[in-house]
């Protein structure tokens, strides 16, 4: 099968409280787990999809039936999503810290901007922070299983942080408290990977 399910790089309690155990596992190995049985099964009916990356997928999102677009977006958004965390979190600095407080102010007014990104999307998506074509940081939103990397985004871009909101990705322990959820992530963020996406997008 062309895609297969990325280990966890951290063990499923790792991130408690923030995200408990039973989530997480449900989360990755449920939930990202379905998105790529579909998206093989997908490819496998259709030639022309076969031996693309998931990266080629996205970039040509716009071409692909909904099923396929939102299965290989679920796919790489995930994948994602979990390199973007680890326990004990941390703060960042050096040049991600600097961009983010030229373009926001400060880091707190970027977080609170970032959230009220989050809790305005209406249903399912994600919250993104960006290099955007510009070549700064912009916080965008998208909804379902679309990202910034798919040739059809509104904001286009590089994504350097991206937060689930999907209820599955919080609700056994903030039920449909999404400001909660949004709130408490910050704890887990992994500010290392962030400085290293950022010094890539801009490199």
């Amino acid at each position: 099968m062309p895609f297969t399910l990325p280990a966890l790089p951290y063990p499923a309690d790792a991130l408690a409280p923030t995200i408990d155990a039973e989530t997480m596992s449900l989360h990755h190995d449920k939930h990202h787990q379905a998105y790529i049985d579909k998206i093989n099964a997908a490819v496998a009916e259709d030639p022309a999809l076969a031996g693309k990356s998931i990266e080629a997928l996205l970039a040509s999102a716009s071409s692909l039936p909904d099923p396929v677009r939102g299965n290989a977006g679920g796919h790489w958004n995930h994948s994602f999503f979990w390199e973007a965390m680890k326990p004990g979190g941390g703060a960042p600095s050096g040049a991600l810290r600097q961009a983010i407080d030229a373009e926001f102010g400060s880091l707190d007014d970027f977080k609170t901007r970032f959230n009220e990104a989050g809790v305005g999307r209406f249903g399912s998506g994600w919250v993104w922070l960006i290099v955007g074509a510009s070549g700064g940081l912009e916080i965008v939103s998208t909804p379902n299983q679309d990202n910034p990397l798919m040739d059809d985004a509104p904001d286009p871009g590089t994504p350097i942080l991206g937060n689930d909101l999907w209820e599955h990705a919080y609700y056994l322990t903030y039920r449909n408290r999404r400001p909660d959820y949004l709130k408490a992530w910050w704890d887990i963020v992994d500010w290392d990977r962030a400085a290293e996406r950022y010094a890539e997008a801009v490199r």
